[in-house]
């Protein structure tokens, strides 16, 4: 099983706690953590499907190396992009929904060609392999962010 299949069974057992909100940690409630994840995996393996490997071109970006390499973010540094913000209202139903079609995306990640790469707004662009460790780490940061609202 891969590691973002076990982090989205994780994420699962935390969507009847959707509405819970704990303003020490976040000013989102765990819904928005859980939608904001899915969010970011579905649009981001989109983005990894259209992508032209031709159109790759590696440049050293010290954040990325930061990051990918100490595999955490750090909370509250940066803007979440607009584009996977939560805009439409979530619950119980639409975000089972949202995860279910998020895993059969997941899924699509073991056909992609190697060199299929995403443009990140802060990290430059990352190859598929690279891409998927981004995601894994995300989703984990954004996994512990609701695991300390729910304490």
């Amino acid at each position: 099983m891969s590691e973002l299949t076990k982090l989205l069974n994780q994420i699962e057992t935390k969507i009847s706690h959707f509405e819970r909100i704990n303003h020490a940690v976040s000013k989102s409630d765990v819904g928005w953590h859980i939608e904001h994840s899915l969010l970011t995996l579905t649009g981001i393996t989109n983005a990894l499907e259209k992508s032209n490997p031709k159109d790759y071109e590696w440049k050293f970006n010290f954040i990325r190396m930061v990051v990918l390499t100490m595999k955490k973010i750090p909370r509250g540094r940066a803007k979440t992009p607009e584009v996977v913000q939560p805009k439409v209202k979530y619950d119980i139903e639409s975000l089972t929904n949202h995860l279910l079609k998020t895993r059969a995306k997941i899924d699509e990640l073991q056909a992609l060609d190697k060199n299929k790469y995403f443009e990140h707004p802060f990290f430059g662009k990352l190859k598929l392999k690279q891409t998927i460790n981004f995601l894994e780490i995300h989703t984990q940061h954004h996994l512990n962010i609701i695991n300390e609202i729910l304490r």
